[in-house]
């Protein structure tokens, strides 16, 4: 299969991890909606948190690729782990 198509599956495989992840720690440990956590995150300074915790499901994303060889797609994960820590350092430094 193309590499680049690879490395897009798997970045979209961390985008989507990241996002369930966040999701996932929203519901189960916030006793507020989805919108009013965001809302709460946002006016006191923990989005970046609230990401750095979904990024954890990256982790099973990128194991698992490598786990069955797809290291193409291990790399998108990557990428896509470090998009989101890009995320994180602008929400902390602005």
């Amino acid at each position: 299969m193309n590499i680049k198509k690879e490395l897009l599956i798997g970045f979209l495989v961390g985008i989507i991890a990241n996002s369930v992840g966040t999701l996932a720690y929203i519901i189960l440990f916030s006793d507020l909606s989805i919108s009013e956590t965001y809302k709460a995150a946002v006016s006191q300074g923990h989005v970046g948190s609230l990401l750095a915790l979904g990024a954890i499901f990256n982790l099973i994303a990128f194991f698992g690729f490598l786990r069955i060889k797809r290291d193409n797609r291990a790399k998108g994960v990557l990428i896509a782990t470090i998009l989101t820590a890009l995320v994180i350092l602008y929400y902390k430094v602005f």
